[in-house]
């Protein structure tokens, strides 16, 4: 989980075939290898890449999907990865100028975040930050969910590959112990995504990232079940996520998938 603390900034370096660096996050550099091709590696020069040899571990046991970030190998340098071409969720609705996206858009949006987080849970994973700002979007505007910290979970829920719990405060169900995860968690995160998709924003948007007191006063919402009361297509689904009536991702599809259809008809 994402709170107050301090940011390091580093300078952009670029190992072997990095052409430029297109992102970076709170642990590593994104760099444009080729219009296919990205690397993620540490953001100091020979920094730790334990976490990105668990991503790989984690890609690995997901294996391909449509709606999952395309691994393709891990280097003494960093870990490869297919490129989606139109970034991330996050910066097409907020920064990049396009056109506001029809309902109908942001439904399949909605849809294909919640099949990716129902593929991932049918492997026994957890990915522990599913928010908008890790769902990527290819040349045809699919969503593929990418940086995979999560862990790994037993039949019996024994933590079998730990890579930590990393949710922003926007999209974190309160627990005593921030690094405890389990299916309810990712499904909570992901009914936050699913109201950036619908609204444009995240939640409590009355409350600025920066002012006094701005990380407990979304918590405090949070944990006193103050949800948002906007109406959306999915403002039910959402709300359900966010009470953690849902046992499963795939409950979340078949419901966003009968919307759809009210929409089609």
């Amino acid at each position: 989980m994402s709170g107050d603390a301090d940011v390091i900034v580093y300078r952009h370096y670029y190992p072997p075939g990095v052409k430029r660096v297109i992102a970076s996050g709170s642990s590593a550099f994104i760099g444009e290898v080729d219009e296919s091709t990205v690397l993620k590696y540490p953001l100091a020069p020979g920094g730790d890449v334990s976490r990105l040899e668990i991503e790989r571990e984690l890609l690995e046991i997901v294996g391909p999907h449509p709606r999952i970030v395309g691994l393709k190998s891990l280097s003494d340098t960093g870990l490869y990865l297919e490129r989606a071409v139109n970034g991330t969720l996050a910066y097409y609705l907020l920064e990049s100028g396009n056109q506001p996206p029809s309902t109908q858009q942001r439904l399949s949006w909605c849809r294909e975040a919640a099949e990716a987080v129902a593929h991932v849970h049918s492997q026994g994973v957890l990915h522990c930050d599913i928010q908008p700002t890790n769902l990527l979007l290819n040349k045809e505007l699919h969503l593929k969910l990418s940086d995979f910290q999560g862990k790994l979970l037993s039949k019996d829920g024994e933590v079998l590959l730990d890579g930590g719990s990393s949710e922003p405060c926007r999209f974190y169900f309160p627990r005593d112990d921030p690094f405890e995860a389990d299916i309810k968690t990712d499904l909570f995160a992901l009914g936050c995504t699913m109201y950036f998709i619908m609204m444009g924003h995240a939640v409590f948007p009355d409350i600025i990232d920066g002012e006094d007191g701005w990380y407990d006063k979304v918590a405090d919402r949070f944990a006193m079940q103050q949800f948002p009361q906007d109406s959306h297509a999915c403002s039910a689904i959402t709300l359900k996520c966010w009470l953690r009536q849902y046992g499963s991702a795939q409950d979340v599809v078949r419901e966003i998938e009968t919307i759809e259809k009210t929409f089609r008809d």
